[in-house]
């Protein structure tokens, strides 16, 4: 991994353009991230997805503790082109603790809650829980980062990110086209 340097609010908001032109009805899935335990990424090239698991063998049921895991916070999905813009480098990525990062408009104008995606041979379902940025989004990627993922354009274009539930069970793998249904 190279020397990487934070972004810069400048630079951050030259990088909209190419994040505005995402999919809107279809894009690849660019990465899938398994999360065994706190902090330990596995990348994966599939993954099973599975209405009561999640993605199988990742932490997020466990992480609920004594109360019951809520499946409206199952899976995580991250606009490629986001990521890859404050992260600058693909091995960089899974530091933003999201499962899927794909090359697809996520925003709520787009993706609103309700709205199903077939990716793989799965089919997951947008929920409406918020996902923000977090103290740990900062540290990874710097303050300016997360500011510009919260400012009112960044929250409008969901460029945190989205949670989803697996509503019919598959396979998802790297390259797999997601289709708005």
């Amino acid at each position: 991994m190279a020397d990487i340097r934070l972004m810069t609010t400048e630079a951050l908001e030259a990088g909209l353009d190419e994040i505005r032109r995402s999919p809107k009805d279809a894009g690849a899935l660019q990465l899938i991230v398994r999360r065994p335990r706190s902090d330990e990424r596995e990348i994966l090239e599939e993954g099973e997805l599975d209405p009561a698991e999640g993605l199988v063998g990742d932490n997020w049921k466990s992480r609920s503790g004594s109360r019951k895991a809520d499946l409206d916070l199952q899976l995580t999905l991250m606009n490629a082109r986001v990521i890859g813009l404050v992260a600058q480098e693909k091995d960089r990525w899974q530091l933003a603790g999201d499962q899927l990062f794909i090359d697809m408009d996520l925003s709520a104008d787009n993706l609103p809650p309700g709205t199903r995606l077939a990716l793989g041979s799965a089919m997951i379902e947008v929920t409406d829980q918020p996902h923000t940025g977090c103290k740990k989004f900062a540290a990874r990627f710097g303050l300016e980062a997360l500011k510009f993922i919260s400012s009112p354009e960044g929250k409008q274009l969901q460029m945190r990110g989205i949670y989803a539930r697996v509503v019919q069970p598959g396979v998802v793998r790297v390259g797999d086209i997601g289709k708005k249904m």
